[in-house]
């Protein structure tokens, strides 16, 4: 079920709203099998979709495009975004308006069903896409270079070298980026510092859930 409530305040982790309509806690409950439910915060601020956004989305169809044998013009730009729609159960949009947190939804979307099809990326579709914490955490997810898309392994911000044992070590204090064997071997020979101003990189630093997906110990 779905509803709409005015954003009140945050203070830390806690989040007040107040609701658009009533809500049935009995009719919540049941559907939650009569467990605490869990919610879905999505705040619109409000902007509509940037150029950059639309340019980085038709450029991954048709990056999608080329790989499926589509039509770039009609058939794949349907395709992808019905298949959106009925994977997430969002609504209808259009990308000449729609909100930004639409578009980046879509974006991100489009970008695992990339890497779960592995689609192979132009070097200049893989240039625009943002080196954020959302991109950082889906290349390590599916052991892509946060680089140039190719298949890699997870990298330490600092190096864990010999002498150290890997099951002994509070990987909580590591910071996390996913390389190809080519950037990570460039990475040690010219330094973190200097590998990470080159490249633009920001490390990220994993909670506990996210190691354990990531099969990351400590």
């Amino acid at each position: 079920m779905r509803t709409f409530a005015k954003l009140l305040g945050i203070q830390g982790k806690k989040v007040s709203l107040e609701l658009d309509d009533d809500l049935n806690i009995l009719k919540v409950t049941k559907l939650a099998a009569n467990k605490r439910p869990t919610v879905e915060l999505n705040i619109d601020d409000g902007r509509s979709i940037s150029p950059a956004q639309r340019k980085k989305i038709y450029a991954i169809i048709g990056d999608i495009s080329k790989w499926s044998g589509y039509s770039v013009e009609k058939e794949t730009p349907q395709v992808m975004k019905w298949t959106y729609l009925t994977n997430t159960g969002a609504d209808m949009f259009s990308l000449s308006n729609c909100s930004m947190t639409q578009a980046n939804k879509y974006l991100s979307w489009l970008l695992d069903f990339c890497f779960e099809n592995d689609v192979p990326f132009r070097s200049k579709t893989w240039d625009m896409l943002p080196n954020d914490y959302a991109m950082q955490l889906r290349c390590l997810e599916h052991r892509k270079c946060c680089i140039c898309g190719k298949h890699a392994d997870i990298a330490h911000y600092q190096a864990v070298g010999m002498g150290r044992n890997r099951h002994h070590i509070d990987h909580s204090k590591f910071y996390f980026m996913s390389l190809c064997r080519i950037h990570h071997t460039e990475q040690h020979k010219i330094g973190i510092k200097t590998f990470l101003q080159k490249y633009h990189i920001k490390p990220i630093k994993l909670d506990k859930e996210d190691r354990k997906k990531l099969h990351i110990g400590g």
